[in-house]
Formats: structure tokens, sequence, C-alpha cells
């Protein structure tokens, strides 16, 4: 009995320590900056950076730097073309001379706009072209991703923003991860809000929660009649 306490005791301790590992039990946070650049009438250019990290300030996770060219149809509907930059540590430990992993991400993307009453919802088609290299190896993947986002106004200042995303992988296994977002936002003027959130990102067999600090700040380089 003695020796089944102990070994239960040695298999509850490894099995913790592993999940430590992978910062799952920790609360991380992103921390990022979304812009839309309006250029002409139908084309702006996007802006993006984004800070990832396993706990609220440190012990980093991931670095996404994203741009592309937006080609607005109308109001209600934009085509992007655009690239993406990743370089991730993925794993929790920090391990002394570990090398990240880098991406190079090319994507295509369609998002239609539309409201119901005071609801504006958002659709986002997107579609990724990932060349990933590690210490191990470079290999390149392919993925499907879907997001519907509702936004809330309050009034002109205060709203309310929820989103869910699924990614699907073009290869095995099909799954990705799916992101279940919700926020507060401020408009602290026509052209720039804030929003707090928090994230439950799922993968198959392992979740992670993050609080998420977005700004967003838009720019119009239009001439003015």
């Amino acid at each position: 009995m003695r020796k089944t306490i102990v070994f239960l005791t040695i298999l509850m301790s490894i099995t913790y320590t592993s999940a430590q590992e992978t910062g799952e039990d920790d609360l991380g946070a992103w921390y990022m900056y979304f812009g839309t650049n309006r250029i002409t009438d139908k084309l702006s250019i996007h802006s993006e950076a984004q800070f990832r990290f396993y706990e609220v300030a440190n012990t980093f996770n991931q670095l996404l730097l994203r741009t592309g060219l937006n080609y607005h149809l109308t109001e209600n509907a934009i085509a992007t073309i655009g690239y993406g930059y990743i370089n991730t540590d993925g794993t929790f430990a920090d391990i002394p001379g570990e090398e990240n992993s880098n991406e190079h991400r090319i994507f295509e993307q369609f998002i239609l706009k539309n409201e119901v009453g005071k609801v504006k919802f958002e659709h986002r088609y997107r579609l990724e072209q990932r060349f990933i290299s590690t210490q191990a190896d470079d290999f390149t993947e392919h993925r499907a991703r879907y997001r519907l986002q509702l936004t809330y106004p309050f009034n002109e200042k205060w709203f309310i923003n929820v989103y869910d995303e699924v990614f699907i992988n073009l290869q095995e296994p099909i799954f990705g991860q799916n992101r279940l977002y919700g926020a507060i936002g401020y408009n602290v003027k026509s052209n720039f809000s804030i929003q707090f959130g928090y994230l439950k990102n799922h993968f198959t067999g392992i979740n992670f929660d993050r609080l998420q600090l977005g700004i967003i700040y838009n720019t119009d380089f239009r001439k003015k009649e």
C-alpha cells in the first residue's frame, strides 16, 4: 500500500510539472496594436504588431508582425493580401541557448460587415501559407480561418466586443485551434480605441487563458478637398 501511495505521489508530481512546463496553468497576456491606414478611397494598408507572453508581463512566447494591402470593394466588404513574420518560443521553460522558430506567412483575407439593430457583425475569412523554420527542420503548412465578431456600442464611447475564431489545417491534424474572446472597449477618438479583454485559446488537449490589451489606431492619408 505504501509503495502504491509513493508511486501515485511521484506520478502526480510528474504530471503537475509537465503541465507547468507548458504554461497552461499560468495567466498570460497579449499586447496588440492594429491599424488601417487609408491611402485612397479603395486602398489602405493594414499594420499590426503583437507581443505575446506565457505570463502577464514576462516569459516570452511570440512576436507577430503583420501587414497587408486592403482593397475596399465597399465600406462593408474588404479584400486583403498580406505578409506576416512570427518568432515563437514554443516552450514555457527558459532554456539556455534555446533557438526560437521563425515563420514567414502569406495570407489572403476577405471581410464582410453588416448590422442588425445596434449590433455590428464582422465575418473574416482567411487563408494562410506558412513557411516555418525550426532547429530540426524547415516545412510548409496551410490553414483556413473563420472569425465571427460582434460589437455592441453602449454609447459613443463604450462598447463590448466578442468573437469566436476556428483554425482548420489543410493537412493533418485537421483541427488547429479555437479562440473565444470577450472585451470591453473605449473610443478615445473616432480613429483611436482601446480594448481590454480575455481570450480562451483551445488546442487539442490543452487550453491557454490570456488577457488582452489592444490598441486600434487608424490613419487617413487621402488628400483633403
